[in-house]
């Protein structure tokens, strides 16, 4: 048994590990095997509760489902799933005690490919599938969807980012005011005041199968046609179109792309996830898909735009990309909320009547950087 190496930490992941050997068959063929065990744990033993603010710690518990992988893998959920997206095998999954399990899994070795505009493509169009999938809807009902919206903006953004925002201190940061323009200020405080009323619109979405984590990392390449999703620890019901923002950021919130790749792959995967969903009968239309894309990455990626984590570290030059990439998403974002924002309602006509006034509507202006999310 040795480590399996990984760059990634997860707060409900004790340890990885690949175990290799051989056995006998009964007909007496020896054969080589190697599986790759997952240790999962409650988030009370994990080391990483300590970077959460301790006021917190206890609401954070109660969001973070720590067994949801090991009920996933004791489902069936493999033989549900659409054709092209699969999930690896599971030759046992153990319970070590009662915050604990291991997953033994088989060991599907690292494939590298090159995450172009169809291979993501693609992607959406299995995640639109997964979500809309008959078969797997009764196994992700009884999962633990956590880190919904509305959670989210309870614990994190209500304790820590919005306090941040309101106040002058952090627009002053040399980094932030390098980065997060007076106008772009604006956006986001508009953004944070009309948090309650983007709450309730995602409160009655319809919701959807969701992966939880559908970057390119936690999706494995079998072939050009073929998923295999890892990582399955947040999978459960959430607003349709929740993977569709975590698949277009992924890449470009880790540094791996461009930020001015992104209204690329907007553009590409948003109709071929909403081809997945229609594929598997679904009648969601494209404006409803946008609009609750758009509200899910103002949530989940505009207003925690401004990276709080590092604002007592030294404004050094190599950090400033983090914040430039982080603005651009921001106006990203909320560009597409301005966008699907029907002219009926009060909330747009403040910031989006200045946004004509100050950038002539159209032109997104994306710098280069990568960012660490």
């Amino acid at each position: 048994m040795q480590v399996f190496p990984y760059d990634r930490p997860a707060i409900t992941t004790a340890g990885r590990y690949l175990v290799t050997g051989s056995v006998r068959t009964d007909t007496g063929e020896i054969r080589a095997f190697s599986l790759f065990v997952k240790v999962i744990h409650s988030y009370e033993r994990s080391p990483l509760r300590f970077a959460v603010p301790e006021p917190l710690r206890a609401q954070a518990a109660a969001l973070i489902p720590w067994h949801t992988e090991a009920d996933l893998y004791r489902s069936g959920l493999r033989d549900r799933l659409p054709a092209g997206l699969t999930i690896p095998r599971a030759a046992a999954v153990r319970d070590l005690d009662a915050d604990s399990a291991a997953l033994w899994l088989e060991h599907i070795p690292a494939r590298r490919v090159t995450w172009d505009i169809e291979r993501h493509a693609r992607a959406a169009h299995l995640l639109g599938r997964l979500a809309a999938s008959r078969s797997v809807a009764p196994l992700a009902t009884a999962v633990h969807g956590a880190r919904t919206p509305r959670t989210y903006a309870d614990t994190w953004l209500a304790h820590i980012v919005l306090p941040v925002l309101a106040g002058d201190e952090v627009w002053a940061h040399p980094l932030v005011r390098d980065a997060f323009d007076a106008r772009l200020r604006r956006r986001l405080l508009a953004a944070a005041g009309a948090l309650p009323a983007l709450l309730d619109e995602l409160d009655d979405a319809p919701t959807a199968t969701a992966h939880g984590d559908a970057c390119t990392a936690n999706l494995l390449a079998a072939d050009r046609d073929a998923v295999i999703m890892v990582d399955l620890g947040f999978c459960g019901r959430a607003p349709l179109g929740t993977d569709l923002g975590q698949l277009v950021l992924g890449e470009i919130q880790t540094g791996q792309r461009h930020v001015a790749d992104l209204p690329g792959l907007e553009a590409a995967c948003l109709p071929a996830y909403l081809a997945g969903v229609h594929a598997e009968g679904g009648t969601a239309g494209p404006a409803q898909i946008r609009r609750t894309h758009a509200t899910l990455m103002t949530v989940f990626a505009a207003l925690p735009s401004v990276p709080v984590e590092q604002l007592h570290d030294e404004p050094t030059p190599p950090r400033r990309p983090l914040f430039q990439t982080r603005a651009a998403i921001a106006r990203f974002a909320l560009d597409l909320l301005d966008d699907t924002t029907p002219s009926t309602r009060p909330s747009r006509t403040r910031h989006q009547a200045e946004n004509l006034q100050e950038n002539n509507v159209s032109g997104l202006v994306i710098p280069r950087g990568p960012i660490a999310f």
